[in-house]
């Protein structure tokens, strides 16, 4: 059996029942702006941050900067 990428799953914004479709989206970290392809609501403009985002590159972002 074929093991399901996150971007295989359809996730759905909570709020407006929508399907979150790829979009590039303009982020804000630690005084540094970034642009990265994230899951969007096509309706209300929420973003979904996934767990290897928040806990993966986003970290090694911080330690980036702290070293400078």
């Amino acid at each position: 059996m074929k093991e399901e990428k996150e971007q295989d799953v359809p996730w759905i914004c909570d709020q407006c029942k929508e399907k979150l479709v790829l979009r590039k989206v303009k982020v804000s970290y630690l005084g540094g702006n970034f642009e990265v392809d994230l899951m969007k609501c096509p309706k209300c403009s929420n973003v979904f941050i996934g767990e290897e985002l928040a806990t993966g590159k986003m970290l090694e972002v911080e330690k980036g900067l702290e070293d400078k």
